[in-house]
């Protein structure tokens, strides 16, 4: 079998984070996979990608210039022939979704986030019956799939976006005398709530909070918002909170922090908490996605409502003023992420889906010129 992974970007982070285990399992499996990104943005995804032995065809494009998208995708299709489209995120999904009914060609569609915006919400339930299997990236995205978009549990499936490695690096515990390291890993993007955590660490500083313990928080990663968020760190003179840029190492930025924080606003699976639980770190975490099923109340973390920096703060504070209770609760994240998350189960997952993927129908129109014209 001949796929085409097709996706909006090479961006690091996202949806092109996971593309290379995936791509392993269906490798693995005896399919040949390509990848398609409509557009570069920063580049990032393209180095795994590489390691992983993946074809990576680049549209030397713009983010909304849709008709050429649909016309360069179309013509990758002729010239390579795929016996399946495999998209990701909404315009990916919109533009294969056209091509494959028109060049015959079988679709499967991810669905990663736990919030869409309404004409995308709209449009994707319009044509959903055109994506012959819709796969979420987590339980609760796969719930999500069904109600919004209207999907039948018969064209529905789950592959949770993320492969527990027991040899991955592992967090110190934190030891008396040292300052407590706490992070973020991600886009700087309205998304991940960044402001929020922000807004909490001052909040606890105007309302005269003093660690018990020294603490210093990293934020790694880059984007659109980074102007905002060193401004608002400034006003409210948070000169302990840092904002590190990209981190082309989260494996090892992980292993140096003693507690993690993922305050979002909206999210899917979250691939970063996860790899947190399986560095041996506690997570204070929103109630969104797939977190609150696995960050555990109290016993891996704590788990806070979105966009309330009053509720981020008191746990924040509750968290702080007990440090030593924090290598225990990372202990117990990584024992709940490696067994709900392992290498055996995502690989398992990946064959079930693959066993379901359907074959290539005749093609309607056999010619590049007629989709260009």
């Amino acid at each position: 079998m001949r796929i085409f992974y097709v996706i909006n970007s090479v961006e690091g982070g996202g949806a092109a984070l996971p593309v290379p285990a995936v791509a392993k399992v269906l490798q693995d499996l005896g399919a040949e996979v390509e990848v398609l990104a409509l557009t570069r943005r920063d580049g990032r995804a393209l180095p795994p990608m590489a390691r992983q032995g993946l074809e990576v065809h680049v549209r030397p494009g713009a983010e909304k210039d849709h008709v050429a998208a649909l016309a360069w995708l179309d013509r990758m299709v002729v010239e390579g022939r795929p016996d399946l489209l495999w998209t990701s995120l909404t315009r990916a999904t919109l533009l294969g979704q056209i091509v494959g009914l028109r060049r015959g060609v079988p679709v499967v569609s991810w669905q990663h986030s736990a919030y869409l915006k309404t004409a995308n919400r709209l449009l994707l339930r319009a044509t959903q019956g055109l994506s012959d299997l819709w796969i979420g990236d987590s339980h609760s995205v796969t719930a999500l799939t069904a109600s919004r978009l209207k999907v039948k549990a018969d064209r529905l499936a789950t592959w949770p976006l993320f492969a527990a490695d027991e040899t991955a690096p592992q967090a110190t515990p934190w030891r008396p005398g040292e300052t407590l390291q706490l992070g973020a890993l991600g886009r700087l993007h309205p998304a991940k709530g960044y402001d929020v955590l922000i807004k909490a660490l001052a909040h606890l500083r105007a309302n005269g909070f003093v660690s018990p313990t020294p603490f210093e928080v990293r934020i790694a990663g880059e984007g659109a918002q980074r102007e905002l968020l060193q401004g608002m760190i400034d006003q409210a003179g948070l000169d302990n909170v840092r904002l590190t840029g990209f981190c082309d190492t989260p494996r090892e930025f992980l292993a140096g922090l003693h507690l993690y924080l993922q305050p979002s606003r909206r999210e899917g699976l979250c691939v970063a908490v996860h790899e947190a639980m399986q560095a041996g770190l506690p997570s204070l975490v929103t109630a969104v996605g797939e977190m609150p099923y696995s960050v555990v109340e109290g016993l891996t973390g704590r788990v806070v409502p979105p966009c309330d920096p009053e509720e981020l703060a008191k746990a924040l504070k509750q968290m702080l003023s007990a440090p030593r209770k924090l290598a225990l609760m990372g202990e117990r994240a990584r024992a709940r992420v490696l067994e709900r998350f392992g290498q055996v189960h995502f690989e398992a997952t990946g064959a079930e889906i693959f066993a379901r993927l359907p074959a290539r129908r005749e093609v309607l129109v056999p010619t590049v010129a007629s989709a260009t014209s």
